[in-house]
């Protein structure tokens, strides 16, 4: 099953289901009620539960490439790049917020069922090339150090943005400054 195979539909029923239930309780009857169709249809259609769940999964891996894809080609200090990539993170958020607030899992699932795409690999990467030019000081481990930065950035950015309904601009410029503190200072 591809994500094409998998409309809107669907895509924010299977979201809404796993919001409820978590990612054990999406099942296909759960899915049919909320798009007001039988189990039956959807298995008819050739729809199971992992065709569905792979599509959300796969549209945010693919998203979340392209996006960062410019950022990893690009040239600049660790600390440019690092602002740019986590704007990138947040323009993929911003277009999969109700999945992003459906559970705190949705990275480490595509990490378990795929793993070609590394969330956290461009953040550490210009991290440590911040350390080499200076213009940044991790204080720790720098695997350790990019994966609490994209987690608190990532995860602060999706409950404002999602819960408290805070414009972009003002999530950005307050998620920034604080993720960027504690490795800017020496």
């Amino acid at each position: 099953m591809t994500a094409a195979a998998v409309d809107e539909t669907l895509r924010a029923a299977t979201v809404a289901v796993l919001a409820e239930h978590g990612w054990e309780g999406v099942t296909l009857e759960r899915v049919a009620e909320r798009v007001g169709r039988s189990r039956v249809t959807l298995w008819r259609q050739g729809l199971t539960v992992e065709g569905l769940l792979n599509a959300l999964l796969d549209e945010l891996a693919e998203d979340y490439r392209d996006t960062m894809w410019p950022v990893l080609t690009a040239t600049g200090t660790g600390r440019e790049l690092l602002i740019r990539s986590l704007n990138a993170l947040f323009d993929v958020i911003d277009r999969h917020v109700p999945l992003m607030l459906s559970s705190d899992l949705v990275f480490h699932r595509e990490q378990e069922r795929n793993g070609s795409v590394s969330f956290i690999d461009p953040f550490e990467r210009f991290l440590r090339e911040g350390e080499a030019d200076g213009s940044l000081h991790p204080h720790g481990r720098i695997s350790d150090v990019a994966e609490v930065l994209m987690v608190a950035a990532a995860f602060t950015y999706v409950h404002m943005r999602g819960r408290h309904h805070w414009s972009r601009s003002r999530v950005r410029a307050l998620t920034l400054d604080l993720v960027l503190r504690g490795v800017v200072d020496p």
